[in-house]
């Protein structure tokens, strides 16, 4: 089974010598001819973040240099804000919602300046992506700051909910204020996105959409296999929506029915769409609008969120079915994803069962193996920092102003 130890020994290898973390290869070397990325330094601090609360023996070090890097690096822009990489100014909502995430968890780890990459980040992303009219954030920005895209997507949204979750339950205890309304925020991008968008269309999740939130069901048709704007319905975000929703149930009191009824339609839908969609076992990438395989690639993260939320479900919910599923899907993952070469796994396999390089190259990401891998028998709080210091879930009332 996937040892979360020594995936932690594999990730480190990513460090740098100046700071921070580069793009692993299959190898676990870092691609040397690939520029620093903003997304990689962040979520690997995140990770190593959720080492040190765990305890685990070297994470201290590791997510120090991932704070430094994002603090004084050069992926840190003096205009404001975090480059999308070195070689690349523009300022996108997803990268820093990331970045916002590993400020989060740098502070609730107690990590030397985690605190203040979390104010800067929070500062950043309340300032330049969140549109209060909106309920929703924008997505991306020119180098400096002068000209919004039209686009807006629901992945960025998406780990915004993560990341001002996390942002919460870091600031819950020294500003209960500001903790209530991230948590609103995380409520209302809920609602719009959830109990909009994917109820109104039978839990098919629209991603894409014009600058007044209309829905664009054609974006990316030319390039289906897009790293993070794919064309269709993204079955790995589906689940994904699935459990963050639970948990911002986890922190609204006398939370609304629908969190829990939603949740489910879209756990349900993406399993019984998904699952073997062309015949082959595993979830394709992505479905179209008839709910027929588009990208077939079987990618690693989708089958981990798959397992994530199964987790969460059976906590929420005490059903076994969902450790049965959780347990299958496991055993699936060990059998054809598991690379014993590094302890990770693989992040592309075509749906045949072999490696795929058609959307990933190398195997960059510990995120979300991580997580999956850390949520099993943990309660369910704001954010898995907080389920691993088991702290207490503060809540908040579910009335939106």
């Amino acid at each position: 089974m996937t040892d979360l130890d020594r995936l932690l020994d594999f990730a480190a290898r990513s460090r740098l010598d100046g700071g921070g973390f580069g793009y692993l290869d299959s190898d676990g070397r870092v691609l040397a001819d690939r520029p620093v990325e903003t997304l990689v330094v962040a979520r690997m601090t995140h990770v190593f973040g959720l080492a040190k609360l765990l305890g685990r023996p070297g994470a201290d070090e590791l997510v120090r240099s991932g704070v430094a890097a994002l603090t004084d690096g050069p992926l840190r822009d003096d205009r404001e804000g975090w480059r999308s990489s070195t070689d690349d100014d523009t300022k996108a909502a997803y990268v820093h919602a990331f970045v916002m995430l590993a400020g989060s968890t740098a502070a609730a780890a107690g990590v030397e300046h985690g605190r203040e990459l979390l104010d800067d980040a929070l500062g950043v992303w309340q300032s330049r992506f969140w549109d209060d009219d909106a309920g929703l954030a924008v997505d991306e920005w020119d180098g400096g700051w002068t000209r919004r895209a039209d686009y807006r997507g629901a992945n960025a949204n998406m780990h915004g909910v993560e990341a001002t979750l996390a942002a919460a339950d870091a600031l819950a205890a020294s500003d209960a204020a500001a903790a209530d309304r991230l948590r609103h925020q995380a409520l209302r991008s809920t609602e719009r996105l959830v109990h909009g968008f994917a109820r109104d269309r039978t839990w098919r999740l629209p991603e894409h959409f014009t600058a007044d939130w209309t829905p664009l069901p054609d974006y990316n048709r030319d390039q289906p296999a897009d790293q993070f704007k794919p064309y269709g319905v993204t079955i790995g975000h589906q689940f994904e929506w699935a459990r963050l929703t639970l948990h911002v149930r986890a922190v609204t009191t006398g939370p609304p029915s629908w969190l829990l009824d939603d949740a489910l339609g879209l756990f349900d839908a993406a399993v019984s769409r998904g699952w073997a969609a062309d015949g082959h076992p595993g979830f394709p990438y992505t479905l179209d609008w008839d709910d027929r395989p588009v990208v077939g690639a079987r990618m690693h993260w989708v089958l981990c969120e798959a397992i994530a939320a199964a987790t969460v479900f059976e906590e929420v919910t005490g059903d076994p079915g969902y450790r049965e599923l959780r347990n299958r899907w496991r055993d699936h993952g060990e059998a054809v994803f598991a690379d014993p070469g590094t302890g990770n796994w693989h992040h592309e396999l075509t749906p045949t069962g072999e490696v795929g390089t058609g959307t990933w190259a190398g195997q960059p990401d510990a995120y979300h193996l991580a997580q999956m891998l850390v949520l099993d028998g943990r309660p369910v709080r704001g954010s898995v920092a907080a389920a691993l210091a088991d702290q207490p879930t503060p809540r908040v009332t579910s009335a939106l102003e």
